[in-house]
């Protein structure tokens, strides 16, 4: 797959925000998270592709399943106090 420099100018914004999952990129662009990464670690200065990785390993908000499950359990957590 061909990709253009507007599309991968696109899915850098997409992948540096916090609330948009890789599920929603996926949507979005037809790229699954492994590609992402491809795509972030050919196009990113290594020092950039590194703190890109470890911003994103640290938030359950790029997982949709991970960030669902979390508000569940701050919600059953809640309803208990």
């Amino acid at each position: 797959m061909e990709i253009d420099d507007s599309q991968i100018n696109q899915i850098i914004r997409l992948a540096w925000e916090d609330r948009t999952t890789f599920e929603d990129i996926e949507k979005r662009t037809g790229l699954t998270e492994s590609e992402v990464i491809k795509v972030m670690r050919r196009n990113l200065k290594p020092s950039g592709f590194r703190r890109w990785r470890k911003r994103v390993n640290g938030r359950i908000t790029k997982h949709r399943k991970r960030f669902e499950k979390e508000i569940l359990r701050k919600s059953d957590d809640d309803f208990r106090h």
